[in-house]
């Protein structure tokens, strides 16, 4: 039995695959490619495609503070991304920035603002961390200019409400955005356990594989 937090529909990697194929005709080539191309296996994972685990430090994913911690003085309703920064076989620090999926948003909100089904518990004075990746097919998300405070993809136009545990608000994602739960610690923002559910593309099982040979690592 799976620790992570199930979610109904749940994708299996069958599902996932006929829906994907389904979506073909719509579009096109390119996104299959890119859709299937997520759906891989356990095997031949390096350290740096590795899930966040407890512990990890989310750092800049990019600009002039790149592999940088995170610093409360830049987030806001607009989103922060950020890399999980662990640890590899030899105590040094490793940014998990080669699997797409550990690519993460970081928002802070007014703590009254945020609302059910919000894991409070992985939230730390209105900061909140979610997956960057739509459950839809594998695109980036990013913030909607049009209403700020959410998030919109731009393949499909699904969209999220960070404010609402990444819920889904329009398009066709089947699912929300999974939060990664996180704590402050000397300054500095950490993963206080893995995203809720398994990240796009990836089954329970084989997530909860990935998780615990990072910890192992």
């Amino acid at each position: 039995m799976t620790k992570f937090k199930r979610v109904d529909p749940e994708i299996s990697r069958r599902k996932f695959i006929n829906i994907a194929l389904g979506t073909t005709a719509a579009v096109g080539g390119v996104s299959l490619i890119t859709a299937l191309g997520s759906v891989r296996p356990v095997n031949r994972i390096t350290p740096g495609k590795l899930p966040a685990i407890p512990g990890d430090i989310l750092v800049y994913a990019d600009g002039d503070k790149a592999g940088q911690p995170i610093q409360d003085a830049d987030l806001g309703i607009k989103a922060t991304r950020a890399w999980p920064q662990g640890k590899d076989k030899d105590g040094k620090p490793l940014v998990k920035s080669e699997e797409p999926n550990n690519l993460l948003l970081v928002f802070k909100f007014a703590e009254s603002d945020l609302k059910a089904p919000t894991d409070l518990k992985g939230v730390v004075d209105g900061v909140v961390a979610y997956s960057a990746i739509c459950q839809h097919l594998g695109c980036q998300v990013g913030d909607n200019n049009e209403v700020p405070g959410t998030l919109l993809c731009p393949c499909h136009s699904g969209a999220y409400d960070p404010k609402q545990g990444c819920k889904v608000i329009g398009g066709p994602p089947p699912r929300p955005l999974p939060q990664l739960p996180i704590k402050q610690e000397g300054g500095q923002y950490i993963a206080a356990g893995p995203l809720e559910f398994a990240y796009f593309g990836t089954t329970d099982t084989d997530f909860e594989k990935l998780v615990k040979e990072a910890e192992g690592t």
